[in-house]
């Protein structure tokens, strides 16, 4: 029997779903026992508490009721769209995000009935092939690069689940083990604290643009990038100060199509073999992106980030928490209002000082702190410095 192109896009689209999500459709059809069970499969799967709540369990597939109703919709749903669409979706899919795709638009008012429940279908296909436990819109959001991003009600919305993120939700309160010392505005004398790039500065590498290191954390009134970023294994620092001047950068070890700040074509000199692995891992690496309420990380890698920043905290705090980011999760990781508000009056120092107190820091793959063999951030073995302009 000869299959058409169509149907062997769909059947391929359908065997490369995200694995799990039996819990969360036995919720659905189970009422309160399901919901019980479904959270105990989650804490068992590590989605649990924390910065990602609701991270995918890595359970097995779907109970065989649950499993075909949701086939059958999203065969509904596939068998809609045109070739080239499936094509493009699939493209997505298979490339886990890696390649660029085109936005996959689909009339906005179509939603689709699972269970006891009704999903846009955005969320039905960021469900279907990448979060099997995702419930509702608001807990997601919209990449830059979407056609669909900043528009409040369009007629057509983009569906390609790898034009989304998933939103982290910070835990209130921490857990105290996790807590980090807010030094963030006082200089460190502690040699095993963060080495700072104010101090690296003498080196005569040139950043991007043509300006050496110095003149890029030097020049206060140049307002033609907004941050400076920095590579760093362990205590030294690998390469030459990034600037950024575009709204949104990608930094990666190796991405398809990859343009921005490429880890990979840096010379390193550390053979440590913990280095050296878990420069392997950092894969599709991260997405930087400044947009109107602050500047948000999207973790695009296949393995968790750690960002420690001041605006993530309650202002009053004097401890920073150190947060921990899924793949396939984004977090406003500084905000430039609370960031503000962080400046002492008649500072000083501050004032001398334009980078102080605007800085982001984040780790590859293994994470520092109390619960931790790391204490210090420069103890990991890859890590970057996020050094924002605050004029």
């Amino acid at each position: 029997m000869f299959r058409t192109k169509r149907s062997v896009l769909v059947r391929r689209l359908w065997r490369s779903r995200a694995p799990g999500g039996e819990e969360e459709e036995e919720a659905a059809a189970g009422g309160e026992a399901g919901a019980a069970a479904a959270a105990e499969a989650r804490a068992a799967g590590g989605g649990g508490r924390g910065c990602c709540p609701g991270k995918a369990g890595r359970g097995g597939r779907p109970a065989a009721g649950a499993e075909a109703e949701l086939k059958a919709l999203t065969h509904a749903v596939l068998k809609r769209l045109k070739e080239r669409q499936l094509e493009g979706l699939l493209h997505a899919v298979e490339s886990r995000g890696g390649a660029r795709t085109p936005c996959l638009l689909l009339p906005a008012k179509a939603d689709s009935r699972l269970g006891q429940h009704w999903y846009p279908l955005p969320v039905l296909l960021c469900k279907v092939f990448r979060w099997p436990d995702l419930r509702h819109c608001s807990e997601v959001k919209r990449l830059c690069c979407c056609e669909s991003y900043g528009k409040a009600h369009p007629e057509l919305v983009c569906c390609n689940p790898h034009h989304l993120s998933r939103l982290c939700e910070l835990e209130s309160p921490p857990p105290p083990y996790s807590r980090y010392p807010m030094d963030f505005l006082k200089p460190t004398d502690c040699p095993d604290s963060v080495p700072s790039s104010t101090e690296t500065g003498g080196t005569n590498c040139l950043a991007p643009g043509g300006l050496s290191d110095s003149q890029v954390l030097q020049e206060p009134g140049d307002r033609s990038h907004w941050c400076v970023v920095a590579y760093w294994e362990e205590k030294t620092r690998v390469g030459r100060l990034y600037s950024v001047q575009e709204p949104s950068l990608d930094i990666f070890y190796d991405l398809p199509q990859g343009n921005g700040f490429c880890l990979g074509q840096l010379n390193s000199d550390n053979k440590s073999q913990l280095v050296q692995k878990v420069r392997s891992k950092i894969g599709y690496g991260i997405q930087l992106t400044k947009e109107v309420d602050g500047v948000w990380v999207y973790n695009r890698s296949s393995y968790p980030i750690f960002i420690k920043s001041a605006t993530l905290d309650n202002p009053d705090s004097r401890t920073l928490l150190v947060h921990k980011v899924f793949p396939g999760f984004s977090i406003k990781a500084f905000d430039y209002e609370k960031a503000y508000s962080l400046q002492r009056p008649n500072d000083h120092e501050f004032m001398q000082q334009p980078w102080t107190g605007f800085t982001v820091q984040i780790s590859f793959v293994k994470g520092w702190g109390q619960c931790y063999t790391r204490q210090f951030i420069s103890s990991c073995p890859c890590w970057l410095e996020v050094i924002f302009n605050n004029r």
